[in-house]
């Protein structure tokens, strides 16, 4: 398998990265996972992550989640658009094997690819 890096640009690292996608971002679930996405102009997939405690209490369960989810992203950024994702984990998510995860992450970013730059899809923001 082909080495996949995670660099410092296919990350949202700044509050107001996080800020515009909780704005102008469309919502794309899956059972464990909710995910904000809207659209970049820096040609290539963004990641950030939100994994609260209330997920899990234990900061080694919520890193989990996060390190299957940055392992998943990372193999799959090359055939994303060019989008900002904030992935959230629900509370369920912590109760599930790494396997169902990472399948459910697979269907969640083949959802994401199919999205038309992130418009007109997903939940309307009031």
């Amino acid at each position: 398998m082909a080495p996949a890096p995670f660099p410092r640009a296919a990350r949202l690292l700044t509050p107001k990265d996080f800020a515009r996608l909780r704005t102008v971002s469309r919502r794309v679930g899956t059972r464990h996972f909710s995910a904000e996405v809207a659209a970049n102009e820096l040609g290539g997939a963004r990641l950030g992550l939100a994994v609260s405690k209330r997920v899990s209490k234990k900061a080694v369960r919520r890193n989990r989640i996060k390190r299957i989810a940055r392992d998943s992203f990372r193999h799959t950024r090359d055939g994303l658009p060019a989008v900002d994702i904030l992935l959230v984990a629900r509370f369920s998510a912590d109760q599930e094997d790494n396997a169902s995860l990472r399948a459910e992450l697979v269907r969640l970013w083949q959802r994401i690819a199919t999205l038309n730059g992130a418009e007109g899809v997903g939940t309307m923001r009031a």
